[in-house]
């Protein structure tokens, strides 16, 4: 080994050992505190940046009115429009869903049929696979998974009251804005508190809007092109686009192909065509208006990225995916300032 490693050996003593050991204990103990608490930190964090968002339009419109009454309307306004959305999705599975439904089980019903013609082939040619266990266990699958429809029920009713919860703690947070991030603001040392604030509004604001923008034009377009095509059920396989698409990294990419998957039946030109034309608005997205949505965000390499979306997948799961490229970017601009001042001072926005 080399000279300098015996010379950290060296100076390597009790008290350092100690500390170590403590720091290792502490992070451990954080971990299962945060993993314990899980549903309320995620209440609380997804509060905090609701309110963080909120606080913009909230902060325009204190120009013209006073504070409490500028976050009540714009409060209700998101309410609104959240409740919008909900209800066009509501009354497009109600419209739609049973003739999706219908599709999907044709999809299962060819795939039967495939499989029955794959064993039919293998068996003339002497090969024996065994397609009825395989269908038995996939029948099990999807009958266990029918018999925890109670569950399901339990797990929705738990996140329509944990919307409810961060609705209402957001609000509280966003009448009284001020007390509550300076409050937070000293728990930040003094020399990066303008920093982290600078760099969470461009990655955090960029992020969820650029998202949402994207998201909103995949739809619009996807549910064009499913008309023009004549696909049956479009309002539905578009929202289906769409809210894939809220997902960054491999979203729209998972949702094309389940898109495809269940147009798949209709024969292989219909899905053919729709892949393709998905592919070609997906590329659109990625190559001409990601760049520009998204230029307030710091740039950061396909590898990180996808780190930071599996280690947030495994920290919180879908939660996590929609945390992880923002606080990706924050971290990294916290470490290397001389790229995010660039990126502030590369944004055309500011010109």
């Amino acid at each position: 080994m080399s000279q300098p490693f015996f010379d950290l050996l060296k100076r390597l003593d009790n008290s350092i050992l100690l500390r170590f050991l403590l720091f290792f204990a502490s992070g451990w103990a954080l971990i299962l505190l945060l993993n314990y608490l899980q549903t309320v930190v995620i209440i609380f964090v997804c509060a905090s940046i609701l309110s963080f968002l909120l606080n913009y339009p909230t902060r325009w419109l204190q120009r013209f009115v006073p504070r409490p009454v500028a976050a009540l309307l714009v409060f209700w306004v998101g309410v609104i429009l959240l409740l919008g959305i909900l209800v066009t999705v509501v009354f497009a599975v109600v419209a739609q869903g049973p003739a999706f439904v219908n599709r999907v089980t044709e999809f299962f019903n060819a795939l039967t049929d495939l499989a029955m013609q794959a064993e039919l082939f293998f068996k003339a040619r002497g090969i024996t696979l065994n397609i009825d266990g395989i269908e038995e266990g996939f029948r099990n699958q999807v009958l266990s998974q029918l018999g925890s429809g109670f569950t399901l029920i339990t797990e929705i009713f738990s996140n329509v009251v944990g919307l409810v919860l961060i609705l209402v703690i957001s609000f509280f947070m966003l009448l009284d804005y001020e007390n509550f991030w300076a409050t937070a603001r000293r728990f930040v040392p003094v020399a990066h508190r303008d920093r982290l604030a600078a760099s969470l509004e461009r990655n955090f604001l960029g992020f969820f809007l650029g998202r949402f923008l994207l998201a909103l034009f995949l739809t619009g377009t996807s549910f064009i092109v499913f008309v023009v095509l004549k696909i049956p059920q479009p309002l539905l396989l578009a929202l289906i686009a769409g809210v894939f698409d809220l997902i960054p990294g491999i979203g729209a990419t998972l949702g094309i192909t389940l898109i495809s998957l269940i147009l798949l039946p209709q024969g292989p030109w219909k899905a053919g065509q729709v892949l393709v034309s998905c592919i070609v608005l997906q590329q659109i997205e990625e190559n001409m208006l990601m760049p520009r949505v998204m230029q307030q965000s710091l740039q950061m390499s396909p590898v990180v990225v996808f780190l930071a979306l599996l280690v947030g997948a495994r920290i919180a799961g879908l939660f996590g995916l929609f945390l992880a490229i923002p606080l990706a970017g924050v971290i990294l601009s916290l470490i290397d300032p001389g790229q995010a001042s660039l990126s502030a001072k590369e944004d055309p926005c500011e010109d």
